[in-house]
């Protein structure tokens, strides 16, 4: 039996089909509890909101005439009710998750015990037991690896769709820049080059251990005869294998930007290396995929009997597929699978 709008992506091995399945489910938002917190001395502290109590008009407590009162007796008053005490920390209204990520970020760096115990020590104070505590920081922690995972996935899929032909590190020059300045630069400059020259590229934003200079490491598909400058040999030092090196720099982006590095890649094992060299670096600072538009994770296409090898995957729900399996379009034979014919398929995310 034939399976018409199959989503297919590669592992980096084989090709793989998900059958077209109807979701009729809509995805559930989540609300969150707003909670007013304070923090002092670096601990925070739930604020609980005082409950509005109506009070009656007694005729035995009249309110004084306003004749009785001075001028300087108002303004008393009023400040005592206003202002704030000079040793009262600040307040702020958040959610319970808004503090879980703010603590994830704060202690990202720690292994993952002592993650967990700095994250547990801190918000317990938001919740009524210990308990409570430890299963909303475990569940948490559960959600981020399980958002790991499918970044790392994502990343995975979409580049193996793709032909790369570079691997790029683009370095921040304070001399040039602000942080800030540098990656809204980077972003522009990029996105403009993928609308006008039909660049593609896809990465992630890291911080060197030592000096915590910012960088950005990618693969780019750069056609021929776009690259902007002029691409120059430079003869440098590697001070993590501590060995002289011969790297390939662009003079447009070192005027623009500070610092540039260009590898060519020639073989698709280098592929394999960039991927964990990205995903090392997602998994270490929780940064976000930087991508240009159009890097789909599926081809749609229908699959027929013969082209499938065997069903795989949790409950045999996808479908391995031969490495010359045959690509159809709403019926139409476009052929046999290659980056040419990819090429020509709708794609999906």
């Amino acid at each position: 039996m034939p399976y018409g709008e199959c989503k297919v992506y590669s592992d980096g091995s084989h090709y793989i089909a998900i059958p077209h399945t109807e979701n009729k489910k809509r995805r559930r938002k989540h609300k969150h509890e707003a909670i007013t917190v304070s923090e002092k001395d670096g601990k925070l502290k739930l604020e609980k909101t005082p409950s509005v109590k109506l009070i009656e008009d007694d005729d035995e407590n009249e309110p004084v005439s306003p004749v009785q009162v001075s001028f300087e007796e108002v303004i008393a008053e009023a400040q005592k009710k206003h202002d704030k005490p000079p040793d009262e920390p600040p307040k702020r209204t958040t959610t319970r998750k808004q503090v879980f990520e703010d603590l994830y970020v704060k202690y990202n760096q720690l292994p993952y015990s002592q993650k967990k115990k700095a994250i547990l020590s801190d918000i317990q104070p938001l919740f009524k037991t210990k308990q409570a505590a430890v299963s909303y920081v475990q569940e948490n922690l559960d959600r981020k690896r399980r958002n790991l995972i499918a970044r790392r996935v994502r990343l995975t899929r979409k580049v193996n769709l793709q032909e790369f032909n570079y691997f790029v590190t683009f370095t921040y020059d304070s001399a040039k820049h602000t942080e800030e300045s540098f990656r809204k630069g980077i972003k522009t400059c990029l996105r403009n080059f993928g609308m006008r020259k039909d660049w593609k590229y896809i990465g992630v934003w890291e911080r060197s251990p030592e000096k915590q200079r910012l960088h950005f490491h990618g693969l780019f598909n750069i056609p021929e005869n776009t690259m902007p400058g002029v691409m120059i040999e430079k003869n440098d030092y590697n001070f993590n294998t501590h060995r002289r090196q011969i790297t390939m720099q662009n003079t447009y982006f070192n005027e623009k930007f500070g610092r540039s590095d260009f590898e060519e890649i020639t073989d698709k094992h280098q592929i394999g290396g960039a991927i964990s060299y990205i995903v090392k670096y997602i998994e270490k600072s929780g940064e976000r995929i930087v991508c240009s538009k159009g890097l789909p994770q599926y081809f749609i296409s229908d699959i027929m009997d013969e082209d499938i090898i065997c069903p795989t995957g949790l409950e045999d729900k996808k479908l391995l597929l031969y490495d010359d399996f045959r690509c159809w379009d709403e019926g139409c034979l476009v052929g046999n699978v290659s980056d040419s014919v990819i090429k020509q398929m709708r794609k999906s995310n």
